[in-house]
């Protein structure tokens, strides 16, 4: 929901974390700004440039494995999922939407890493154009706030 109250989280930092960001060119306009908005939270919560990777698929059922083959590297604290799909006149909206969210979480849970989930579903251009820059600092936030959390709770050594 755009503008949802989200509650208070935690004071954030990104001082070390690598973020992987992987982003759907499919609508293209929408992801862009969706990765720039994400970037730039990123980097004003205090993740190095450096430490942020950003790879592109085709399109939003790609994003899984492009978050897949991130994972393997074992290098990355969270890792970011952007796309955008607008509902059209056939059932393909469904399927992509579905299957691509399974897909992020089945990653997520299968390699122990927090993913911020971005695709955007909406019903028209218009609102995609209304959350694209909200959504992508949102999953930068998440993304930061779940490598927090997943420190905080590793078990001591």
């Amino acid at each position: 929901m755009q503008k949802a109250e989200k509650g208070q989280g935690p004071e954030l930092s990104g001082v070390g974390l690598h973020i992987g960001i992987v982003q759907a060119r499919f609508n293209a306009d929408i992801t862009d700004a969706l990765a720039d908005a994400c970037k730039e939270a990123l980097l004003d919560l205090g993740v190095q440039e450096e430490n942020i990777t950003l790879v592109q698929v085709p399109g939003a059922l790609e994003v899984p494995m492009g978050l897949m083959a991130l994972a393997e590297r074992d290098e990355f604290d969270a890792l970011v999922a952007l796309g955008c799909i607008i509902r059209g006149e056939t059932y393909h909206f469904e399927l992509v939407a579905n299957e691509s969210g399974a897909g992020v979480t089945r990653v997520g849970l299968d390699y122990g890493i927090p993913i911020a989930n971005a695709i955007l579903t909406t019903e028209d251009l218009s609102q995609a154009i209304a959350r694209q820059t909200e959504k992508g600092r949102d999953a930068a936030y998440v993304a930061v706030e779940m490598a927090q959390l997943l420190t905080d709770l590793a078990p001591s050594e």
